[in-house]
């Protein structure tokens, strides 16, 4: 289990499907449906949170604001800022678990010999896209939501990377992948945290386990022949770490040899001493 570090976040509490989470002074009650154990809900601030998400039984939800809080407010990691809100389907802007990956990614680039060119696909508001700018890399965002592609800059702006050499790019990854492959464009490294489901810019459909196997072959034709880095991370079910492995073995790992590794990402729970799985992440390395 590979653990995030913070200080300006805090996964206090976690019980009969819900997260008793601190963002920095905010906090925050969100439903997650593994937590499926009924432990006794005794730290005072399950009765003292700013807000609270509200799953509904036909999809979605809303948010119940349950005392004075500020629409956005700012946390930090390490020398990195993040402007959150409270946005639709429970989330905040950032998935604080990631942290260990901007980790991993920032070490990679800080010890290479030379300045590395990495893309960042399914970008979202830029925590990878950051971290790696932050420690030297030259970096391409590419994400479908143009929403969070300004998000994403106003989050470099925060961070002072406003002037990083970061390509700010609002194009459906899998076409954007094919074209730089057809264009001879190459990366030293390779992010991606695709989503189960979505839809492209121009109403391009998603689904995960049916494309990642082809977009993942495509990726690996446009790594450099010194390729660093890549790793993939998902939040579906169905993808355990290590079929996540598997796949990074049969396209990147058989073109470009190295080594590949699988693992859970999680937050530790502050009143169990115990650990929430969020996800899993595979990762390439030469």
């Amino acid at each position: 289990m590979r653990l995030a570090n913070w200080n300006d976040y805090e996964l206090i509490d976690a019980s009969s499907g819900e997260k008793l989470e601190r963002w920095g002074d905010i906090i925050l009650i969100r439903p997650d449906p593994q937590i499926i154990w009924n432990t006794p809900k005794q730290h005072p601030l399950w009765k003292d949170a700013h807000a609270k998400y509200h799953r509904s039984s036909s999809g979605g939800g809303h948010w119940e604001t349950l005392k004075d809080m500020p629409e956005t407010w700012e946390i930090k990691y390490q020398k990195l800022t993040f402007r959150l809100k409270m946005m639709g389907f429970k989330h905040t802007g950032i998935f604080p678990e990631q942290a260990t990956n901007w980790d991993f990614i920032a070490d990679k680039i800080s010890k290479s010999s030379k300045k590395l060119k990495i893309l960042n696909l399914f970008a979202y508001t830029g925590g990878a896209t950051l971290a790696a700018a932050k420690a030297g890399a030259e970096v391409c965002h590419v994400d479908a939501s143009r929403g969070m592609v300004t998000w994403a800059r106003e989050n470099a702006k925060s961070s002072s990377l406003e002037n990083a050499p970061i390509r700010w790019l609002i194009d459906d990854c899998i076409k954007f992948v094919e074209k730089e492959k057809r264009r001879g464009n190459l990366y030293d490294g390779i992010i991606m945290d695709p989503p189960s489901y979505g839809r492209g810019p121009g109403g391009e459909v998603w689904k995960l386990e049916s494309k990642l196997f082809s977009l993942l072959n495509t990726c690996s034709e446009i790594l450099s022949t010194d390729a660093k880095v890549f790793i993939l991370n998902s939040y579906t079910t169905g993808l355990s770490p290590s079929v996540m492995e598997y796949l990074l073995g049969v396209t990147v790992a058989k073109g470009h040899g190295g080594l590949v590794s699988s693992s859970e990402i999680g937050l530790p729970v502050t009143t169990s001493g115990l650990v929430l799985p969020c996800g899993a992440t595979a990762i390439w390395q030469s």
